[in-house]
């Protein structure tokens, strides 16, 4: 019964996710450029801004999932942090393929893709989260890279580095819609 009952959470949380991701797409214009809207909105069109919603809305959803399910709390951080990280390369690998591909990224395939990803991370968690006491093994290598995650998502967010990661795609600048 707990099986179907991760599976079930996983498939709900694929859908949340995406509808979350979409409203933090606009959460910058709607919050009249804010601080949070700034931290958790995207600024800007750049492959980053795209990442840090979609992995704001994994890891909302990876907290809520945590009180729910009230599974153990080590290899649970384990399994969602290997989705997270899966979410980010995969967000970014398909970002670019897309570009090359297309020659731009438009609406539809990003979001397509994106919403795969998704799907993706949340089977790599559902999978992980099946064998508890593998998963706990990697509990501390789990607990940095998400200490890392965050780092990235606060420094890069405010102080966006002049990689083409952060390049917004329609200004050619960086950060706030392009401007710094």
């Amino acid at each position: 019964m707990k099986n179907k009952q991760n599976v079930v959470s996983e498939a709900c949380g694929w859908a949340l996710i995406c509808l979350a991701a979409v409203y933090l797409r606009f959460a910058y214009e709607l919050s009249g450029g804010s601080a949070l809207g700034i931290l958790f909105g995207a600024v800007n069109e750049s492959v980053w801004e795209h990442i840090k919603i979609y992995s704001i809305a994994y890891m909302g959803w990876g907290v809520l999932q945590l009180l729910w399910l009230r599974t153990p709390f080590r290899p649970y951080v384990a399994a969602k942090c290997a989705g997270l990280y899966l979410l980010m390369g995969g967000t970014a690998a398909f970002s670019y393929i897309n570009t090359a591909l297309i020659g731009s990224q438009s609406l539809w395939t990003g979001s397509l893709t994106a919403f795969a990803v998704v799907a993706a991370a949340q089977a790599v968690s559902l999978k992980l989260s099946k064998d508890w006491k593998k998963a706990a093994e990697y509990f501390a290598p789990a607990l940095m890279l998400l200490m890392l995650y965050y780092v990235m998502f606060f420094s890069f967010t405010v102080f966006p580095p002049r990689l083409g990661l952060f390049r917004d795609p329609l200004t050619g600048g960086f950060g706030v819609r392009g401007g710094l």
